[in-house]
Formats: C-alpha cells, structure tokens, sequence
C-alpha cells in the first residue's frame, strides 16, 4: 500500500514564545531567525533559545528550521560557518540560506533550504537547487497553481510556498529600492518597505494619474481555501508568513490553518500531518481578527485586479457595521458584529486616510469612543482590535497531546505499566509490592481514574487495558509512580528513536541555467563567485549592494500598475491610455515604470 505523503504546515517564530506556541497550535514545523544574517534583521535569537524550542518541538516530532538567508560578505563568512555549526548543535533540522556561498563553507551534516529569497520560479532553477543538495525549495509567491504543479512534476524536491501574511510586491531577492533610497538592502535583512508607502503616479506629461496613494502595498496572502489544491499540484509544506508578528498572530492563524488541514486529511487519507499529536484550541481562530490588509490569492489562479490595498497599508481589520447618528459622545451604528468595550476601530476619512479610534463604552447599538473622530452617516467601521479574542489569546488557548494505551499488568514481584503511543514508541516499568487481595469491588475504577490523569505531560491515555489476575489491591501511590516513571521512560523513548535528517553537501559541477550573471545573482562574496563559476558561469558581477549601478531595474515585480489601473494595452478596460514612460513620486524621489509585456512584468527604476 501506497504510503500517505506527509504534509508540513510551517510557522513563524519571531521568538522561543511565539515558537513554542506555533507548536501548541498545530505547526509541524516553525523557522526562526537565527542570531545573526536573518533576512528579518529584528527577529534574530540566541542559540539557547533556538535549542530550547527544538527540544520542545521535537517532543512531538516537529522540526525547526533556522533562518540564515541574507547575503554575506567576504568578512563575514567564517562567522557564519561557526554560527551555522552552533545551529546544527542546537538541534535545528535545516538551515533556510539564500547565499550560494555557504555551500562552500565547511559545514555540518545540517539540511538545507533554498529561501525564497533565491528566486525560485521556474522548473530549471529548482532541478539546479535539487542536483546541488538542497533538501527543500521554497517557491516564490507570484506562481500560479500550473506553474507549481509544473515544477513539481519536473523535480523531486519537496516544494514549499507561502500560504498567508504579508506580500513583498517584487520577486523576492529582486527588490533593491531600499538600498537604492536609503541604503538599507533587503537581501541583507534591513528592508526599508518602500513598497508600503504612499506615492503620486504621473505620466510623461506630468499629468497626475493618482495622487498619494499606497500603489505598491499588496493585500495579504491568504489561500485558506486552495490547500487542497496546492497538495495536489505537489506542494509538501506549506508557509505562514511572520517572523515579526506577535504571538496572538501565530496561535490564531496557525490553529487556523491546522484545522482547515486537519479536515482535509479526513476525506484524503492520501495526505497526513508531518508530526505527531492533536492540538486542541480553546478559541475559534479566525484571520480576519488578525494583523491584515485585506485578503488576496495573488496570482495562484491567474491575473486579476484585486491585488493592492492602495488605501492604507495598515491593518483594517474586520468589517463591523455603518455609523447611524451622531452625538457629541457616542454614534450609533447598524451591523451584525458585536463590538465590546476595548474594542479598535477604524475607518476611511472623506480623503480615504485610515483613522482609527478606542471604544470605551458600549451600550446596545451605542458606541461610547475614547476620544470622539470626526464621523460623517453612513461610513463603514472595522474592527482592527477585537479586545475579546485578544484576552482570549492572551492565555492559554491550545494544547497538543499524543495518544497513549496502557496496559496494566501483575507479576511474580508485583505490577508492570506498559505503555505504546501513537508513532509507536514503546516503554514498561514495573513496581514491587506485595500483592494482597482487596476487600473492595471498585478496585479496576480507581485505576482508571489514576492512571488516566496525564496532567502537564505531552500526552492523553486513549485505551487502557487491565490484565490483572485477581483483584488485587494497588495503593494509588503505586499507580502514580508507576505512571510517572512510564511517561519518563516513554519521552525517553522517543528522544532516541527520532531520526535526524544528516545530510551533508558535497561539490556539484552540474551547470547553472544562465552563463553569465549580473547584480541579479546577488553575489557579495567571493565563495559565492567561486560557487557560479564552478557551476560554469562564465561573468559573474558583483551584487548590488556592491556597486550600485545607476539606471537599472530596482524592482521586478508581476504586480503591474497598468493592469491595476485599466491602463493594460493587452486588457484596456476602455480607458485613455497614458503617455508613457509613467513616474512613481514620493519624498522628493522620482522612480521611473517600465513594462515588459512578453513576459507580463513591471520593473521601477531609478
């Protein structure tokens, strides 16, 4: 019989905290930054904390992956040899790179993964990641459900993609606008989100298109309802985005995605969770509660015009009702949503800026703010703090336990305790007492009643059998410690029995899909220079951050302001189209817009 193909749902740990509670909530799997070189520059920690969070996660046969995907100079390499080491002794399970160099390094047995910062979007780019050892690619967030189902179909590698949080509107790896601008490299882990702020788009005329609108800030990614999809175009693990958020994220949109999981794997026995246990959650998750811009599936089934959130890049939140009437301390409102004292609200001012406000009282349909905005009749509200859910989350809102069946059993020198849990691990104690026949008849309630009681421990008793020869009387301090010492012996048990993945890298000369290389390749170091080359690229140039080229692409990116706009010459939407080139302003700068159509990609320049 065929095997079930094991699916990964991977989340972001922006501490030791957020990691362990991703676990709780169902993750099979959670990355981290590592103490140094993450592409999340404020989310690095230490390596004490990265083998306190393997050990933990490892209790349930969960992996942890560590993030070291910046690009690296010269100097900095052999620091990142010995870091990568610390990481591998710490426990972690991969290492997620994007500098080529690193394969050169002298490194441990450690699992690597292509981030998504390598720019990994066609079929012959992953077989190279493939054949040169990496363990695992991670998709770029751009293709489309064929896209990745022709890659899967062309590699063995197990494919990994974002499945929820924020979008970066260039292909990751090829945005440079932060250096540019501010001298803060994205490859380098210091993004300045660029794409986030507010712009004024002019044609060649100067004639004002849009004037100070956010027009290079996507909505979030959300394919909560293409999972099924995904696994079946071959996808293995799929990534929730946040390695900055904070931990009431990481348990609501985790639990979230663990049950949409969890009820697909109950009608497709052909896939099965990557780890062991069942998380119960304490709350009903729900993503609309959490940080988002609005929702989007981005380009997984095609182009469409629904991509941006050109408002406001803040979180907008949940929509709650309309404004009915004004006072001079409260409004009423009309909805179907309940908002409680505490509560955030916000909504869209006469010049479409986001203004947000705290509710202080509620009474009925009456809203009692903090301080009283300027509302006009009519204005929609959302909800971007939903006080309730957040105290609800502020405690503890799940719990993972691995199934157990204990058997009890007597013999020449007393009682045994075996024990067997749901990955099949195996332990057995015995105890020495005398046996003496007891006076009582409810003898088999109480040991179910003890030894049923699991507490703190990773587990939950779901058989027990009583193979006792006579009705023999147990003390409940032998049924604890027998239990106590059953339950030691089983996490022992599975600490040994885990199977490590060990792989290390060998040379590959196998050729690399272009002959020569420019900024793009985002070489900084010379063992990066050295890794192309032995690859057989004949020119390879130094990485952006390096030289600085003028007049060159800042940005790639599928997003397109001319589709968005009904500017497309391809799908005009009837309207005048622009004298080109178009202009992006902000803060004094002027980026210019270039669109190449063979291949339906927008780039900015400087």
């Amino acid at each position: 019989m065929k095997l079930a193909r094991q699916i990964e749902l991977l989340a972001p740990a922006k501490n030791l905290e957020c990691g362990i509670e991703a676990i709780n909530h169902g993750a099979d799997a959670v990355y981290i930054g590592a103490p140094a070189f993450s592409a999340r520059a404020a989310a690095g920690n230490p390596i004490d904390d990265i083998r306190k969070l393997t050990d933990y996660a490892h209790l349930y046969r969960a992996r942890v992956y560590v993030a070291l995907n910046t690009i690296l100079k010269d100097s900095e390499l052999k620091t990142a040899e010995k870091l990568i080491h610390d990481i591998y002794r710490a426990g972690a399970d991969a290492l997620i790179i994007q500098d080529m160099g690193i394969l050169n390094l002298d490194l441990p047995p450690l699992p690597l993964h292509a981030s998504t910062q390598c720019d990994n979007r066609t079929i012959e780019k992953v077989q190279f990641l493939e054949k040169a050892g990496f363990s695992q690619v991670v998709l770029a967030r751009e293709l489309s459900l064929g896209e990745i189902n022709d890659i899967a179909d062309h590699t063995q590698v197990p494919l990994e993609v974002f499945v929820h949080g924020a979008l970066c509107v260039s292909y990751s790896g090829q945005c440079y606008i932060s250096q540019a601008l501010s001298g803060r490299s994205a490859n380098r882990g210091e993004c300045a989100q660029y794409c986030r702020m507010s712009y004024t788009l002019q044609d060649a005329a100067g004639k004002t298109l849009v004037a100070d609108k956010h027009l290079l800030s996507l909505k979030d990614l959300n394919q909560s309802e293409h999972l099924e999809k995904l696994l079946d175009a071959g996808v293995s693990s799929l990534k929730i985005e946040g390695r900055l958020k904070d931990v009431s994220y990481v348990k609501n949109i985790t639990a979230y995605y663990r049950k949409k999981l969890d009820e697909i794997f109950l009608k497709r026995p052909e896939y099965r969770p990557a780890s062991s246990g069942t998380s119960l959650h304490y709350f009903l998750p729900d993503p609309n509660k959490s940080f988002n811009r609005g929702f989007t599936s981005y380009f997984l089934s095609g182009r469409n015009a629904s991509l941006a959130s050109p408002d406001t890049p803040k979180s907008m939140g949940e929509p709650v009702g309309n404004v009915k009437d004004l006072s001079s301390r409260f409004f009423t409102y009309s909805g179907s949503k309940q908002v409680n004292n505490g509560d955030g609200l916000c909504f869209l001012n006469e010049r479409k800026e986001l203004q947000g406000f705290r509710v202080n009282r509620v009474e009925g349909n009456k809203i009692y703010p903090a301080d009283m905005p300027r509302l006009t009749p009519g204005v929609t509200l959302f909800r971007n703090y939903d006080h309730e859910f957040e105290k609800l989350l502020s405690g503890k809102s799940a719990e993972r336990k691995m199934k157990v069946d204990f058997v009890l059993s007597d013999n020449n020198v007393g009682f045994t305790l075996d024990v067997v849990d749901e990955d099949g691990c195996q332990a057995c104690v015995t105890a020495r007492f005398s046996r003496e026949i007891s006076r009582k008849e409810m003898v088999e309630d109480n040991i179910r009643t003890q030894l049923s009681k699991l507490g703190n421990t990773p587990f939950e008793l779901d058989r027990l059998e009583i193979r006792l020869s006579d009705n023999w009387f147990i003390p409940s301090s032998v049924l604890s410690d027998l239990k106590r010492r059953v339950v030691e012996t089983l996490m022992l048990v599975r600490s040994i029995t885990r199977l490590r993945s060990r792989i290390r890298i060998k040379p590959t000369f196998h050729p690399y899909p272009q002959e020569s290389l420019n900024y793009l390749g985002n070489v900084f170091n010379e063992q990066a220079r050295l890794f192309y080359t032995q690859h057989g690229v004949s020119t390879v140039s130094p990485a952006y951050e390096q030289y600085s080229p003028s007049s060159v692409p800042l940005m790639f990116s599928r997003y397109c302001l001319r589709y968005q706009l009904g500017y497309c010459p391809r799908f005009n939407r009837g309207k005048e189209l622009p004298k080109e080139p178009l202009y992006l302003l902000t803060g004094g700068k002027r980026l210019e817009l270039s669109f190449d159509c063979r291949v339906c990609e927008m780039r900015v320049i400087t």
